[in-house]
């Protein structure tokens, strides 16, 4: 069970963690907790509408209302009017509100309760199983993370280029022929799906960490945009490994030890960057007064 829980885990923290990467350099690292907080009136939408919380349509249905959210956001942007952290922040309250409304009145007899959805319980995602006739592969969580990692690593790998030239120049991707609207949309669609599974496998509060925080992290020991994802993937790893750890040692929630534990990574290697960069303008400080004197 802990084995099958700290797979699912840390397989998920990597696959949040590489676009994570993108939404950082892109400064739209707040679109993960936006669409962390309006997958929920899409979750009890479908449900209203199939009436079975382990059909797959809740995801179908989630990860709609996740791409409404992007074009809704967009959209508010490109009047010129409104900045994109304010339209954030107008569209994901409202379509929160929706869902925690619609969850409070038609999901009162479910298991699916409002506390549920909203910290998410990893460490009893490991309860439902993936099967194939009468064997069973594994938790669901787990088989469903792993094929989304997969399909993660192979496009960002197809598309590394492309995405960093439409990140950094846009100007430049335009006239180099490619789209980068057509990229940005593409981006958001993997974050989309990818948010979508992991609120699934391990609950909105571990969700946005994990596409925030190794990527924050990796970006400060980083100076390539490729160094910075293969250090985004261990963070996370390493992170997902710890917080597990301390869950069971001290009994306590998996969601806010694995968090923790990521937040103690950046603290430490934010606190180790700032004590080099220290060092590095002392001994440079040091090196012109040498210079002068001689």
């Amino acid at each position: 069970m802990i084995t099958e829980t700290l797979l699912s885990i840390v397989v998920t923290a990597v696959a949040c963690a590489l676009p994570g990467c993108w939404l950082v350099l892109r400064r739209m690292a707040m679109m993960s907790d936006a669409i962390s907080h309006v997958l929920l009136p899409g979750i009890v939408l479908s449900w209203l509408i199939v009436g079975d919380l382990d059909s797959p349509w809740l995801l179908v249905g989630a990860a709609a209302t996740a791409m409404l959210t992007v074009a809704l956001v967009e959209l508010l942007q490109k009047t010129r009017l409104i900045r994109e952290d304010a339209a954030i922040g107008l569209v994901f309250p409202g379509l929160f509100a929706l869902g925690v409304l619609l969850a409070s009145v038609y999901l009162r007899n479910t298991h699916l309760d409002v506390d549920r959805v909203m910290l998410g319980i990893p460490e009893q995602a490991w309860r439902r199983r993936m099967t194939i006739g009468a064997t069973d592969i594994g938790p669901w969580s787990l088989a469903v993370m792993s094929i989304v990692l997969t399909a993660n690593v192979v496009v960002l790998t197809f598309l590394h280029n492309p995405l960093k030239l439409a990140t950094f120049d846009a100007t430049g991707a335009t006239l180099a022929g490619l789209r980068p609207g057509l990229i940005h949309y593409g981006l958001m669609t993997m974050v989309s799906l990818t948010g979508v599974c992991a609120f699934d496998a391990a609950g909105p509060v571990l969700m946005v960490a994990f596409f925030v925080v190794p990527a924050m992290t990796a970006w400060l020991v980083s100076e390539r945009v490729s160094t910075m994802l293969m250090f985004a993937g261990a963070f996370a790893a390493t992170g997902g490994i710890a917080g597990v750890g301390l869950a069971v040692w001290t009994g306590s929630t998996m969601s806010g030890c694995v968090a923790v534990m990521l937040g103690a990574q950046f603290g430490l290697v934010f606190a180790g960057s700032e004590i080099a960069g220290a060092i590095r303008r002392r001994r440079a400080r040091n090196g012109t007064s040498a210079d002068r004197s001689g």
